[in-house]
């Protein structure tokens, strides 16, 4: 397939190229043209020029054509899903998934509206908010969910009348460069933008003063460098960073039918996930028995190519992740027990079996730090208020989840866990109009539900004196 940028409504060539290899293989799957600083100008400038028809662009009008985008997306599930599992490695089936998910967020956005509220109308004055477009929006997509992250963003920005320029990660261009493809003559020229890079535009877009707001979705140490830069404009930022999800999983459960969702929980595309359960505590009363269930899962998950039926989990995403999972591998086995996993092929691919440690302590990297990938620490407590002060003993604040067959023992624990979401008896369960975010280092701002839209608008109050 012949991959094109979108800017000012044209599918063009690139200034460069770039090789983008599918994970499973590590064979060139495709040659991905690159945009130039001076390109990255043209659609900042197309976008400019898009905004000022799109902002005055009745509401009803703009939903429209967020189900329009819907419907493309999905009359394209099988094409854009096939591209995805190839640059991402995940199996088709959730591939397709991903897509329909986008689609399904295309459909959420489309049924919210930007009513104006009335604070005050009294015989003294009459006051009220609007919620006003801000311009053009930057939004930097991460490469473990290309389409469902940029359907995130890219709804919300449109619902409230911006434009925008989407960058998506360098590894996975392509999934995003398509659906600009599908969707390119549907909104007036310019108002959307789609460019790809080789990791060089990203300080342009953030420090670009055209661009009046960053939604950025990534690591904490690349959001924290996202906020500084864009500090120099004042621009809006939006950050959804890095988490250490801890899963607290009490003495009173019952552990053959909590275990494959505490294993899903933690193992989703291949523990890729920024709320993927990175760390498992658990009673001293059940922790053999789950141990040696969460093995048994690992054991019998099916690993391989993500185009091959059956396959259960496809490779990382990236060499460079598939290094650093190495390395955890190699915490883990010095510092614990490696009871799952832990052997790593030495063919072509990126290829990790879910993997389970014990035996394990809260201070060894594995625990620490954000592992992304499939290798699952499981720790050991026994006294509650302590194991909540463990699990809050992080930089991380993105989601949780605690479990419990007494629903009202574990919500008690549940508001004390220090995170942006805390899950009782699910993990990871992200759902349009939910709002989500983290604190502390794990991001800024909010996404999703009607609170994420208005992080795409400037508030303006309009007091009116009667007397």
């Amino acid at each position: 397939m012949d991959y094109k940028l979108l800017i000012n409504g044209a599918l063009v060539d690139g200034a460069g190229t770039m090789p983008v290899l599918n994970p499973a293989t590590e064979e060139v799957l495709a040659d991905c043209p690159t945009a130039s600083e001076a390109q990255l100008d043209e659609a900042v400038a197309a976008a400019q020029a898009g905004f000022k028809i799109w902002k005055d662009t009745p509401i009803d009008a703009r939903r429209a054509k967020l189900g329009e985008i819907a419907d493309i997306i999905e009359a394209n599930t099988e094409a854009l899903g096939r591209i995805l599992t190839q640059e991402q490695g995940k199996p088709l089936e959730e591939a397709m998934g991903e897509v329909m998910g986008a689609s399904m967020f295309f459909r959420y956005f489309q049924t919210l509206d930007l009513p104006v509220e009335v604070l005050e109308d009294s015989e003294a004055q009459r006051v009220e908010v609007h919620r006003n477009p801000l311009g053009v929006v930057g939004a930097i997509i991460p490469w473990n969910f290309p389409l469902v992250l940029l359907a995130f963003k890219l709804p919300a920005a449109l619902l409230a009348g911006n434009s925008i320029i989407i960058k998506p990660a360098p590894t996975t261009p392509l999934s995003a460069l398509h659906l600009g493809r599908l969707i390119a003559d549907v909104l007036p020229a310019g108002v959307v933008n789609i460019i790809a890079d080789n990791n060089d535009l990203g300080d342009k877009i953030t420090t670009h003063k055209g661009i009046s707001k960053i939604s950025f979705t990534g690591s904490t140490a690349t959001g924290a460098r996202v906020m500084a830069s864009a500090a120099s404009t004042l621009k809006r930022v939006t950050l959804e960073l890095g988490g250490n999800d801890a899963g607290i999983i009490m003495d009173d459960v019952d552990v053959d039918a909590v275990a494959p969702q505490i294993f899903g929980g933690a193992f989703g595309n291949n523990g890729q996930i920024c709320i993927a359960m990175k760390r498992v505590y658990a009673h001293e009363s059940i922790y053999d028995r789950l141990v040696e269930q969460l093995a048994k899962l690992a054991n019998e998950a099916i690993v391989g190519n993500g185009l091959e039926q059956g396959t259960q989990f496809g490779p990382l995403q990236n060499k460079m992740q598939f290094d650093k999972i190495k390395e955890y591998i190699e915490d883990g086995r010095a510092n614990g027990t490696i009871v799952a996993g832990g052997e790593v092929s030495e063919g072509k691919g990126y290829f990790v079996p879910p993997t389970i440690v014990r035996d394990i302590d809260d201070d060894s990297r594995l625990v620490k730090e954000e592992q992304f990938g499939p290798v699952l620490p499981v720790i050991k407590y026994s006294d509650v208020d302590d194991v909540i002060e463990r699990a809050n003993d992080s930089e991380f604040g993105l989601g949780g989840s605690v479990w419990s067959s007494d629903i009202d023992r574990a919500y008690e624990v549940a508001k004390k866990v220090d995170s942006g979401t805390i899950w009782v008896n699910k993990h990871a369960d992200l759902q349009p109009h939910v709002p989500f975010g983290g604190i502390k280092t794990s991001g800024i701002g909010t996404e999703l539900g009607a609170e994420g839209l208005n992080e795409f608008t400037q508030r303006k109050v309009i007091n009116v004196a009667k007397a």
